[in-house]
């Protein structure tokens, strides 16, 4: 690492044919693919990433135009730089933004269920105001989620949460165990807390929610697959209103996608069998479908 140019942690999986870069959702690591990721070496070269301040990667600021430089030096390190980005979620926004940087080297790029909270005008059926209360809500409560301190019992909640997790969403504890291990470190001040930090944190979903996703998707010059969860994930105990909430977004969601594939000839859009954990619910379906728009 030197001054902001990180070495970023990266498991390369191996395999021959077309490479592809891995990149992980918001709070998340490059654990999340270790059910797809060998799904997908019959026909590709594999490389995932701890996106900065996630995983084993350095900490730093979280600014868009430095996690993009990040990547194209993983890349450049590998003797890969044309590989097609594939990313879930944030990593999905930074799959498109990478591609429209570096058009003339990125053959496509893949977007799974990485749209973000979306518009108040696309919760299909809802007052919009009311919409914009609770994406309140909501984002106070994803912001809450990331950079937490863990007290001395707090890594066994944490798998405690994970284990409950694993139950509801039928999604195997494992992968959600290594995922967690993976984010926890140790603070020269000895708490235990989970990546990336507050600060990064914040600057990231500040990042992410600065962008027009649709204009960017508009603005794709390669082909782009846009990849949305069929179903929406649990409301969490307490909330009953993010459910319905959701499906109405997922209806929007649709509504606007659809059209967006009409007008745009070089973007496809499908559907995955899953909710938004897609990559630990539904591997397969994930890699089939990654794999049917790489052919």
């Amino acid at each position: 690492m030197t001054g902001d140019r990180f070495e970023l942690a990266v498991h390369d999986h191996g395999g021959e044919g077309p490479p592809l870069l891995l990149l992980h959702g918001a709070g998340r690591t490059l654990t999340d693919w270790a059910a797809v990721a060998p799904l997908l070496l019959t026909r590709h070269r594999v490389l995932a990433v701890d996106l900065r301040g996630h995983g084993r990667s350095p900490s730093g600021p979280w600014r868009l135009p430095a996690v993009l430089g990040d990547l194209e030096r993983a890349l450049a390190a590998h003797g890969i730089p044309a590989a097609v980005p594939v990313g879930h979620s944030l990593g999905g926004v930074l799959a498109v933004l990478y591609a429209l940087e570096h058009p003339e080297v990125t053959p496509g790029a893949v977007n799974l269920d990485g749209f973000g909270w979306g518009r108040p005008d696309q919760y299909m059926g809802l007052d919009p105001d009311y919409v914009l209360r609770h994406l309140g809500l909501v984002r106070a409560l994803n912001a809450e989620g990331l950079g937490r301190e863990l007290s001395a019992d707090g890594l066994k909640e944490l798998l405690a949460e994970q284990r409950a997790m694993s139950d509801r969403l039928g999604v195997p504890y494992e992968l959600l165990e290594a995922g967690v291990l993976r984010s926890v470190h140790e603070r020269e001040d000895g708490v235990l807390e989970v990546r990336p930090g507050r600060g990064e944190a914040v600057q990231m979903l500040a990042e992410i929610d600065s962008l027009d996703l649709f204009a960017l998707f508009r603005a794709m010059p390669v082909p782009l697959l846009l990849v949305r969860a069929q179903r929406v994930e649990p409301a969490v105990s307490g909330l009953g209103w993010f459910e319905p909430m959701m499906a109405a977004y997922a209806k929007g969601l649709a509504r606007d996608l659809g059209a967006l594939a009409e007008e745009r000839h070089q973007l496809t859009v499908a559907a995955v069998d899953a909710t938004h954990a897609m990559l630990l619910e539904n591997p397969r379906a994930v890699a089939e479908t990654v794999l049917g728009f790489t052919a």
